[in-house]
Order: C-alpha cells, then sequence, then structure tokens
C-alpha cells in the first residue's frame, strides 16, 4: 500500500493519507505531488477531497525521527527538498483548478493543520480530533509562506490565539470561527458531507484556476522569495 493513494468516486478524486499519524517526510511530499499530477490528468475530476485512513489522525505534521536523522547524517540537502518538496505540495493545492477539501477525520496538528489550511474548504468530524498548531511549544517557527496562507483560512483573531498559545481547537470551535465549513457528527457524516458539497462544484478548470491564481498571487510569491531565506541555510528551530 502506498503512502498517499487516490481513487475516483464519479467524479471527485479521493486522496487517502495510509501512513497511520501521516507524518510528513521527503518520500510524503514526493508522493503527494505525483498524485495530484494523476488527478490534473483525469480531465474528470471535478472536485479533491483529502482525508485519512486512520480514524485517529488526519496528519500529525512533520516526520521528526525521520528529520532527526537526517539532521544526524548531515543528509542536509534531503532535508531542503523536503521543504521545498511540502511547499510544492502546499502551492499545487492552492493553484489546484479545482477546489480542494479537507475532509479531517482525525487529529490535524503542526504541519498537518498547515496542509489543511492550504486547501480551499475544511470539515472536520466532532467525535474525536483535535486541530492545533503546537510550534510555540516546539521552537519551530512558521515559515512566512505558511503565515501567508494559513492566514487565507483562519481569521486573523482566531491565528492569532492558536498561534501564539499553541492550544488545541475541536470541531465545533473551528467552525463557529468559520475555519470550518462544518463540524460533522462522526466520520460517516463528515465524508457523505464532503462528497456532496464537492459534487456541487461543475465549474471549468480554467476559470476556476485563474480564480485561484490571482486569488494567492501574493501568497506563492512571498514562498518564492521569503520562505528560500529560512530554508537555505536551515533557520528551522528557534532554542531559547
Amino acid at each position: 500500500m502506498a503512502i498517499i493513494e487516490w481513487e475516483k468516486k464519479d467524479t471527485v478524486a479521493v486522496i487517502r493519507l495510509n501512513n497511520k499519524e501521516n507524518r510528513q517526510n521527503l518520500a510524503f511530499a514526493q508522493r503527494f505531488t505525483a498524485v495530484l499530477d494523476e488527478i490534473v490528468e483525469d480531465t474528470a475530476v471535478i472536485a479533491v477531497i483529502i482525508t485519512s485512513a486512520d480514524q485517529k489522525c488526519w496528519s500529525l505534521g512533520v516526520d521528526v525521527d525521520w528529520l532527526g536523522k537526517q539532521f544526524m547524517e548531515k543528509n542536509f540537502n534531503d532535508i531542503k527538498n523536503f521543504m521545498y518538496g511540502m511547499n510544492r505540495v502546499f502551492q499545487r493545492l492552492l493553484l489546484l483548478p479545482m477546489p480542494v477539501i479537507a475532509a479531517i477525520n482525525g487529529h490535524a496538528f503542526g504541519n498537518g493543520a498547515i496542509l489543511a489550511c492550504a486547501c480551499d474548504f475544511r470539515l472536520m468530524k466532532s467525535d474525536r480530533g483535535y486541530f492545533c498548531f503546537p510550534e510555540v511549544d516546539l521552537g519551530i517557527p512558521f515559515l512566512p509562506g505558511m503565515v501567508a496562507f494559513v492566514r487565507k483560512a483562519v481569521p486573523e483573531y482566531k491565528f492569532n490565539e492558536m498561534k501564539l498559545t499553541g492550544k488545541r481547537a475541536g470541531a465545533a470551535e473551528l467552525a463557529e470561527s468559520h475555519v470550518l465549513l462544518k463540524a460533522c457528527a462522526n466520520a460517516e457524516e463528515l465524508m457523505a458531507e464532503a462528497l456532496a458539497f464537492a459534487n456541487t462544484f461543475t465549474k471549468k478548470r480554467g476559470i476556476f484556476g485563474e480564480h485561484k491564481k490571482r486569488m494567492h498571487k501574493q501568497i506563492v510569491q512571498v514562498m518564492e522569495t521569503e520562505d528560500p531565506e529560512y530554508i537555505e541555510p536551515l533557520f528551522l528551530m528557534v532554542q531559547d
């Protein structure tokens, strides 16, 4: 089983993250990009849903064990390739010429929550799972591009609260703050609602993609011009 797979339900592409906690590393970034390439090539697809095969975790963010090993073995190019690779994933989602819906059926922490924010819409189940930016407690600052596109998903007052406190939020709280389209009762309702919403889209790819390109132009510019200032020297953590 691949760490990320997809299937088509009528005209909706459903991406499943298959690696339990769905920690993000270089292989994750490469496979995610390949899956998005395959989906775009299928001209019958009108929308994309991202969910997890694990009912506890949607994505717990960066694979810290993998990352620590790369630092220990001085595989600095692999670390940079991972950082740039995840930026490519984020950019692809921001610019994909069809709606991308995060069906969050478990915990979304750190880079997992950030991945959800790169999507156009979010739904989440209420019976299990938290959404959290714990980086303030881990000494890991957001890249400038992350700050830019999380702000398009999370209202400024809520982003300020969550980013600076590291607090966990459940689906009901996120729906109240308009981070989610809807808080769903359970996994079954979540997928039913996500598929129903996805099937409302019959937009042409050209105009949909152009809308997203213009909406997110400044975000992409930040990712391309400012993020390398931190990725190249591997300034990824703050110790004090």
